[in-house]
């Protein structure tokens, strides 16, 4: 059981409270919101609130949230482009659109459940029940490549390279703006908006936090970047680069709010890993193209100069 105390803002006056909690909740949808409203869940200075209760946008909340119940993951046979695979790591170049993992809102139809059906019963344990094999993530409209165990054995090892900064992954994205020095570093700690709960942010009481940039083509009023992390907190380069004031080409949640056309979400496609092999040791590198429609993104800023 998790109680979260949530403070909505004069701006948010006159929103039915259970339409504001879906939308800052993060997977919450405004179904489980009411649920929770008619279980007495969600008070106020010790009160039930009814769903439908308006918001003065000068409360304080406190929502009781209860245990999530369990998922039963099933393969599904969902196409995967396999860009490296041997006894014991898969990589894949995941599709914007495609969840990585079960959650609340997204059951199934995620990429664990592509790779249940692809490799069967071969896949590490340790990401537990809901991310088996799963050694790091890839936002949701994020697309490019990402790593799978196949066994234990695995995980551990590309875990420790993890945490020592061996596996290295690097994404490319356009930013709004243009940098004013060719490379950099943004060192800033992330953790959870203090009060849009969907979404991370730099605060001080944050996770450790590094990501490593330089620039690759500049155009006008954007910027060609590459990116490389050195830790991996969820958001982070949407985070760090919006932190800096260039946040990533249609990123409607930490930049413009308005989507661009011909583009599904950002603009961020995670475009090489480099590891060295669990088992052998040697040195692996591995590339994907860029997605069509970053491509063409690209071809329209380059067409305006």
């Amino acid at each position: 059981m998790e109680i979260l105390t949530l403070q909505p803002n004069k701006e948010d006056a006159s929103q039915r409270v259970d339409a504001w909690l879906a939308a800052n909740l993060e997977d919450m949808t405004r179904s489980a919101a009411a649920r929770l409203l008619e279980e007495g869940r969600v008070t106020c200075d010790g009160k039930p609130l009814a769903k439908n209760y308006k918001l003065t946008g000068t409360e304080t909340l406190e929502v009781d949230l209860p245990e999530p119940e369990p998922v039963d993951v099933v393969p599904q046979d969902i196409p995967l482009d396999v860009v490296y695979e041997d006894g014991d790591v898969i990589v894949v170049n995941k599709p914007k659109g495609l969840v990585v993992h079960p959650a609340p809102g997204h059951p199934d139809g995620t990429l664990v459940n592509a790779l249940l059906y692809h490799c069967g019963d071969s896949l590490s344990g340790i990401g537990g029940e809901l991310r088996p094999g799963i050694v790091h993530r890839i936002d949701r409209d994020t697309s490019g490549l990402i790593i799978a165990a196949k066994n234990d054995f695995a995980h551990q090892r590309l875990a420790a390279q993890l945490q020592d900064h061996t596996l290295a992954r690097i994404y490319r994205c356009i930013v709004v703006g243009n940098l004013r020095e060719d490379d950099g570093t943004v060192d800033a700690p992330i953790g959870r908006h203090p009060v849009d709960r969907k979404k991370m942010a730099v605060v001080a009481n944050g996770r450790p936090a590094v990501t490593h940039w330089r620039v690759l083509e500049r155009f006008q009023g954007f910027t060609y970047v590459e990116c490389r992390l050195e830790t991996g907190r969820t958001h982070q380069i949407r985070v760090h680069m919006a932190h800096i004031g260039h946040p990533i080409l249609g990123d409607t949640v930490y930049g413009n709010k308005r989507a661009v056309p011909g583009l599904q979400g950002q603009c961020l496609h995670a475009v090489g890993l480099r590891f060295l092999h669990p088992r052998t040791g040697e040195a692996v590198e591995l590339h994907c193209e860029l997605p069509e429609e970053f491509q063409a993104q690209l071809r329209k800023l380059e067409a305006r100069r």
